[in-house]
């Protein structure tokens, strides 16, 4: 099971790194962008869409690992102590949420995915690209973000566990302590 998780995190990691690195080239596809139209006057017709699924790509990659570093919203004004089995259980409450939540939108995400491909639909732009390309990320970035729930359901009921995560994190016992007010 320890070699699973090992895995299922560095899927997360890895994917979050290439989403950082896919916002940057969406920078860079922006500033082409301007350059081009303000200075040369020659817009190009490929930036916005290639750009927006970039975007899109980036945003469902970068999902897993923002739960794997426990970054993403979290409330604690009741359970704020680290390591209480009450703490435990509203987390585990939390991420069976997600993971299920995710299991419904990748079963979903899948078929509309099947079905755009299958019937070779396109993004009604001048590229015209397909569509399964965006639906795609869906999916992906789902499938990737419900497997780094089910990982932190295990690490946070492991044995010697003190509800950290694998980050080492301790959420702050109070407000601007380096988490939410």
């Amino acid at each position: 099971m320890s070699r699973i998780i090992t895995i299922i995190d560095a899927l997360s990691e890895f994917s979050g790194r290439l989403a950082a690195w896919a916002f940057v080239l969406v920078g860079f596809f922006i500033t082409y962008e301007v350059f081009m139209r303000y200075v040369f006057i020659r817009p190009t017709v490929w930036v916005d869409e290639v750009s927006r699924i970039t975007q899109i790509w980036a945003a469902y990659l970068a999902a897993g690992l923002a739960l794997r570093h426990r970054e993403m919203i979290v409330i604690d004004v009741a359970f704020r102590k680290q390591g209480t089995l009450a703490r435990r259980l509203v987390e585990s409450f939390g991420l069976v949420l997600i993971a299920g939540f995710c299991a419904v939108t990748v079963h979903f995400g899948l078929q509309i995915w099947w079905a755009s491909t299958v019937r070779g639909h396109t993004t009604d732009t001048y590229l015209a690209l397909p569509k399964w390309l965006t639906q795609a990320s869906i999916w992906v970035g789902f499938g990737l973000l419900g497997l780094q729930a089910l990982a932190e359901i295990v690490k946070l009921w492991r044995p010697g566990s003190d509800a950290k995560g694998d980050t080492g994190k301790e959420a702050p016992d109070t407000p601007g302590e380096g988490g939410a007010p």
